[in-house]
């Protein structure tokens, strides 16, 4: 599992709270975390932001 993974699965709460914070068009809906989903997850996260894959991953892991 990469530490991204490990990340999202230990700490998601606390990650959602900050990524609303800055992206409050993101909902509850597109930050529902399920384990074994996290691509998923993060394309949702990249459709609404416009960013790339890669800089989502590398935002949240910055986090």
């Amino acid at each position: 599992m990469s530490s991204l993974q490990d990340k999202l699965k230990g700490n998601w709460n606390i990650l959602k709270g900050k990524i609303q914070q800055e992206y409050a068009i993101l909902t509850e809906d597109d930050l529902a975390y399920e384990e074994g989903k996290e691509d998923e997850l993060l394309g949702k996260i990249q459709q609404k932001i416009g960013k790339t894959k890669e800089e989502v991953k590398d935002w949240i892991d910055g986090l």
